[in-house]
């Protein structure tokens, strides 16, 4: 999907100086080198369960300009934290990528092996619907290019049950509340101590075995 968010655009025409900026503001790990070519800027919306995981784990990955947290999917507008749940919202988060340095194809196969794909019910201690997991398009091609990943990963046999994430229609995305945006960045020790906790990467570990985190 390209990138229609005003700031981003913003950013991207304001120069390399701005550019360096918004780099900064993303969180990505490796630290991208940007094109300025505003045609290279897609989006991307993955549900993981608890978003703070999976910005954490999406600004690793090299090409990923910038992740937000919020809700998608459900029944109503404007969904706050306290209300989402009850509004049939996921949590989900929105990946902006460089796609020449990332392609789409790259991000699900990223996306699906840091989760337990074969949980229907949320995802490791977070439990209900608000916490299952989805991958939503934007067009026939990126549907196409997710169900032939998940044919291909349940043909190959090696997890302990078929691939129950759904792929769905994209629908308008809320940002979250600020507090919750690079949780992981602000509140360090909280977030390691809820993600061991949790069970996480034990859980992707052992799903995966060692097709997994790469």
């Amino acid at each position: 999907m390209k990138l229609n968010h005003p700031l981003s655009i913003a950013m991207i025409a304001g120069g390399l100086a701005a550019m360096t900026s918004f780099v900064m503001s993303a969180g990505a790990e490796n630290g991208p080198s940007v094109s300025l070519n505003n045609d290279n800027i897609e989006t991307a919306i993955f549900a993981g369960g608890c978003f703070w995981c999976v910005e954490s784990d999406f600004d690793k990955l090299d090409g990923v300009l910038e992740t937000v947290s919020g809700y998608t999917a459900g029944n109503s507008t404007n969904p706050t934290y306290k209300t989402h749940t009850k509004q049939g919202h996921l949590e989900a988060v929105r990946v902006v990528y460089d796609s020449s340095k990332v392609e789409y194809g790259e991000l699900v196969s990223y996306f699906v092996r840091h989760i337990d794909p074969t949980d229907d019910g949320g995802q490791f201690c977070d439990r209900g619907n608000s916490y299952r997991t989805a991958v939503f398009v934007d067009d026939a091609d990126e549907r196409a290019e997710v169900e032939a990943q998940f044919q291909a990963i349940d043909q190959a046999g090696f997890l302990p049950a078929p691939i129950v994430t759904r792929v769905l229609d994209e629908t308008e995305f809320y940002e979250a509340e600020g507090y919750h945006q690079n949780y992981y960045q602000k509140n360090p020790a909280r977030y390691k101590l809820y993600r061991v906790g949790c069970g996480r990467d034990k859980r992707v570990a052992k799903v995966w075995g060692g097709e997994g985190n790469s």
